[in-house]
């Protein structure tokens, strides 16, 4: 496996190229806890760097939660790096509290001059559901029809259409009577990487949630990659495309990356039931596109490895695919 560690579980992880290093950046918990499923309130982040995406020397932890009363003092989860144009780099990430049992996330911001030791930007907080554009998602936890109150893994990138930057992130639509057709991808913009603007989701339904996203171009078309479980299968995506549901990876298409979005004519991309890899990002490499993401299940349950990278191919239609069968190693 790529990225491992005896003594820890791994899982949701991001990347950021500085020359021909990669940081690699993910989500940890301490095996102690014996129970996989405790691993998510009881996170850290943690860092190591690469020349090849296989061979990787692990730095250590890299940020955890608040040690005193905050909005992050929960959990600390998935985010995403970005350098601005003075050389800083930040990092956007999601935050639960204790206070609200870690049901309520919001997206937070630290900044870095070396990639590892990260200080948080005032008291971390840079984009909650408030506002006018707070109409357009699940502002409040909804007891009994969702698990949460969504708003977590901020993917943040340079505008390529003009100034400033974008940021996605998971998130949920009101009002929408199915639990699984009420999954968003939900949008913000911001001048200076510092203040953020909440805007409309640019894309509603399909599944219950599309987590972990990430934008990207591949020869001319945009994509939006995120992952989502079997259980999360909205009816009328069932409905549409054959075979059973699966939990893994799949990715939204567009012209243009601040949308219209949409579901491609196709295969799921990435998955299986029980799932091989999950949470995965897609890297571009000397030698083209390629997949990586953390080992989620096995023979005898949770990994918690991030696994080797794999080659991903775009057809003459834009249509995705990658070299394995995601059942690799089972």
């Amino acid at each position: 496996m790529t990225i491992a560690l005896e003594k820890k579980w791994i899982w949701d992880s991001w990347y950021h190229k500085e020359g021909d290093v990669w940081h690699g950046y993910f989500l940890q918990a301490d095996k102690s806890l014996i129970d996989p499923e405790l691993r998510h309130l009881n996170v850290t982040q943690a860092h190591a760097i690469s020349k090849d995406l296989i061979d990787w020397e692990h730095l250590g932890t890299c940020f955890e939660p608040s040690t005193s009363t905050a909005w992050d003092d929960s959990t600390t989860w998935t985010g995403s790096v970005v350098k601005d144009d003075d050389g800083l780099y930040h990092l956007f990430y999601t935050g639960t509290c204790l206070a609200e049992k870690s049901l309520y996330q919001r997206v937070g911001h630290a900044i870095s001059d070396d990639l590892h030791n990260w200080k948080r930007v005032g008291d971390g907080l840079c984009l909650d559901i408030i506002g006018e554009n707070a109409q357009y998602y699940e502002d409040q936890h909804q007891v009994g029809h969702w698990h949460d109150r969504a708003m977590r893994d901020p993917w943040v990138m340079k505008n390529p259409n003009g100034k400033g930057w974008l940021m996605y992130f998971t998130a949920r639509a009101p009002g929408i009577e199915e639990p699984n057709a009420g999954g968003a991808i939900g949008f913000a913009t911001s001048d200076d990487l510092y203040h953020w603007e909440l805007q409309k989701p640019v894309f509603v339904g399909g599944f219950g949630q599309l987590e972990v996203p990430q934008v990207f171009e591949l020869k001319g078309r945009w994509y939006c990659l995120f992952c989502t479980s079997s259980s999360h299968w909205a009816d009328a995506f069932i409905k549409a495309r054959a075979g059973k549901p699966v939990t893994g990876n799949h990715y939204l298409v567009a012209d243009n990356p601040e949308g219209p979005w949409s579901l491609p004519e196709s295969e799921f991309l990435d998955g299986d039931d029980p799932c091989y890899r999950y949470a995965a990002r897609i890297l571009q490499t000397d030698t083209g596109p390629v997949i990586i993401g953390f080992h989620d299940q096995g023979p005898n349950g949770f990994v918690g490895e991030i696994l080797d990278p794999v080659a991903v191919h775009v057809n003459d239609e834009g249509l995705l695919s990658t070299d394995d069968n995601n059942k690799k190693g089972q």
